[in-house]
């Protein structure tokens, strides 16, 4: 499922190169973006470091694709007078409020995962700290993703409903996915991930580091909808739904916020968020509540300037056009 990569090290840094020295062929990536190395740690700083090739879906600049024909159907299934919600920020109910990440350097120790549905997981061993955040917090009755991003090698590593066993020295979870981030290798098709839809989740997060140290989010974004189709597009890979309808949004399904929408009026950070929906777009990843955008947690997020996110309704929205929908 993965491609074989050569890599080469640029000195210090934990970023890499796709082909030392060579002209980048698609569906590979040359990095660094930045020399900067990425810093070790719960929710720390990329420097700049994006995740899979310039032409992977999740980084493409779709502002002017056409819209889909349904689109004024499917966006009424999921609301048009409701608000944007941001799912992340400083903290909620006690934990951190969104789904945390791990940044790990290049000599983590691996350590075993089993896995409730084993036959759609990656088999591992998984390079988890015994300290690896998880969502929700140690005692979280949620979705308990735990996501460990590794730069050196080029690597994500994600879990769904983890738990940490002997103290951290194994962990048990639901499912699990281990994704490439130099190749555009899709999961195999109806397999799920550490997300519903069979999509990685770290890259489709609203970041501290990318919002207010670059000051550009280069990447599409996650969000959630109540119901969801019976159904996946690319590049989702599975469903998590038996509703059939067709104005329902199926799994991967793409908006983006309008041209016209003025962004003038958000604080800058915020502007830097709704710029990436009109840019990039969202990506229907999960079940959830509508117009939920997914974040990572940090202490130093202003929740009253992510709170003017729900300035934006879903008919400031239309869908991207969809390619060939899977409903087996």
């Amino acid at each position: 499922m993965r491609n074989s990569i050569l890599l080469c090290l640029l000195g210090l840094s934990a970023a890499l190169l796709a082909g030392c020295g060579a002209s980048s062929a698609p569906g590979t990536t040359q990095l660094p973006v930045t020399d900067t190395p990425a810093t070790t740690g719960t929710n720390s700083s990329l420097h700049g470091w994006r995740p899979f090739p310039a032409d992977n879906p999740w980084n493409q600049d779709i502002s002017k694709a056409p819209v889909d024909p349904n689109s004024a159907a499917l966006l009424t299934s999921i609301g048009l007078s409701v608000a944007l919600h941001p799912d992340f920020g400083t903290v909620w109910n006690g934990a951190p409020n969104g789904i945390p990440y791990v940044v790990i350097g290049g000599t983590q120790a691996t350590v075993p995962v089993s896995f409730t549905y084993a036959d759609e997981s990656d088999p591992g061993p998984y390079p988890i700290p015994a300290t690896a955040p998880i969502e929700g917090g140690p005692s979280s009755t949620g979705d308990r993703h735990v996501l460990v991003v590794d730069p050196t090698h080029g690597k994500l590593y994600e879990l769904y409903a983890a738990y940490p066993l002997n103290g951290g020295k194994q962990w048990q979870a639901g499912s699990g996915a281990i994704f490439d981030t130099l190749s555009n290798a899709l999961r195999p098709a109806g397999w799920t991930s550490a997300d519903a839809a069979g999509l990685p989740i770290f890259p489709g997060l609203v970041r501290y580091d990318e919002v207010v140290e670059q000051q550009a989010i280069r990447h599409a974004l996650r969000f959630t909808c109540q119901h969801t189709r019976h159904a996946y597009v690319a590049p989702a890979r599975h469903y998590a739904s038996s509703l059939t309808a067709t104005n329902l949004p199926p799994m991967g399904m793409r908006v983006r916020l309008k041209a016209g929408v003025d962004l003038t009026g958000f604080p800058p950070h915020v502007q830097v968020i709704l710029q990436a929906m009109k840019t990039y777009g969202l990506l229907v990843a999960d079940n959830g509540s509508n117009w939920y955008i997914s974040g990572a947690p940090d202490p130093r997020w202003n929740d009253d300037e992510l709170a003017t996110l729900n300035r934006v309704h879903g008919s400031d929205f239309e869908v991207v056009q969809m390619g060939t929908v899977v409903t087996q």
